[in-house]
């Protein structure tokens, strides 16, 4: 199972992804023996290979750490040949000092890489002399621009349904702790209820990381993409993420507080009955939020298009001794209102 799970992805490629990839090596190897005459176009074809990635921001960055890459590979390969000769050694001698010059550059693992190659490749396959470098270059330089222009012109990826899925999931998950707090606080619970309260809680911050990695995900794709009308789509959830984030921290604040300090005679206390109904309508304006974003995976026929926040809760002090528990709570949810009011 290790082994399978090291040469195999959990998800499989789109196959639009393999088509472009095939189109970008072909298009080099074509477009770079006929400008180039000479030997085989291998450069190009490995160029235009690897800079065909999920999104143009980051062709466009692999293009630039290939493109730099080989270039000086080429350069020290070059240089080293005609200082000490033709060689076997050589070719060794050229991928330490490589990998040396990368080093003190500190330059990226996958440009440091590509020196180490391009110099390998460049004494092992033709010759040394500045003709044939400035040749590799050149082809380097002709497949990452149809690599690039394969990328940007076959359909490029435009991410927005992932973010919007996992922003709507959010979105619920929050309003159901919201919900869940609301009907255990006016009732007595048992350990394994309070451990279960909890636990639930707790699943919004991986939720909440999810969320975020495919907004920026979508971000990504659309920099540098010529279909970039959907960026605002992508504003508005990004402006929804930033309301939805400090909640979600509240939401397990607040469980957590309840699940601290609590003992069967909370549910007696009278405040504790209005902060349940507050949560409940917390709960409801987290779904109206998302819903007026356009971001629910599936609108609530079950939500009004009326805020149910539409005043701070005011209360007197408790008459127990859960005024800690109380205060906490309180604080939370005027931060929670805060937050889906825009006061905070």
């Amino acid at each position: 199972m290790r082994m399978t799970s090291a040469v195999r992805s959990a998800k499989r490629a789109p196959l639009l992804q393999v088509v472009k990839s095939a189109v970008a090596t072909i298009g080099a190897w074509l477009i770079a023996g006929w400008l180039i005459p000479g030997p085989l176009p291998v450069f190009a074809a490995i160029a235009a290979l690897l800079v065909v990635l999920p999104s143009v921001n980051q062709s466009f960055t692999k293009a630039i750490e290939r493109s730099l890459g080989v270039i000086v590979g080429v350069v020290i390969a070059t240089g080293l040949s005609l200082l000490l000769g033709p060689q076997s050694w050589v070719v060794l001698l050229a991928i330490v000092v490589a990998m040396l010059v990368a080093w003190a550059f500190r330059a990226t693992p996958g440009m440091g890489n590509q020196v180490a190659i391009s110099a390998m490749l460049v004494l092992a396959l033709g010759s040394s002399s500045p003709q044939y470098a400035l040749d590799r270059i050149l082809e380097t330089l002709i497949g990452v621009a149809i690599g690039i222009i394969v990328n940007a012109l076959i359909v490029p990826p435009v991410l927005t349904a992932p973010a919007r899925r996992d922003l709507g999931l959010l979105r619920a998950e929050i309003a159901a702790s919201l919900d869940r707090l609301a009907t255990a606080l006016p009732t007595a619970q048992t350990p394994a209820q309070l451990q279960g309260l909890m636990v639930e809680a707790r699943l919004l911050r991986p939720m909440l990381a999810a969320a975020e990695a495919s907004i920026t995900a979508g971000e990504e794709a659309l920099t540098l993409n010529p279909r970039r009308s959907q960026r605002g789509e992508l504003v508005e959830m990004r402006a929804l993420l930033s309301t939805l984030s400090p909640i979600v921290t509240q939401v397990i604040g607040m469980t957590r507080a309840y699940f601290d300090h609590y003992d069967d005679s909370i549910a007696d206390e009278p405040t504790v009955h209005a902060i349940a109904e507050q949560l409940h309508r917390a709960g409801h304006d987290v779904r109206l939020a998302v819903q007026v974003a356009d971001v629910a995976p599936e609108p609530s026929s079950e939500t009004s298009t009326i805020p149910a926040l539409t005043a701070p809760l005011r209360v007197k002090p408790p008459a127990s001794g859960h005024w800690i528990l109380i205060g906490s709570l309180m604080e939370d949810l005027r931060r929670i209102r805060g937050n889906l009011v825009g006061e905070d």
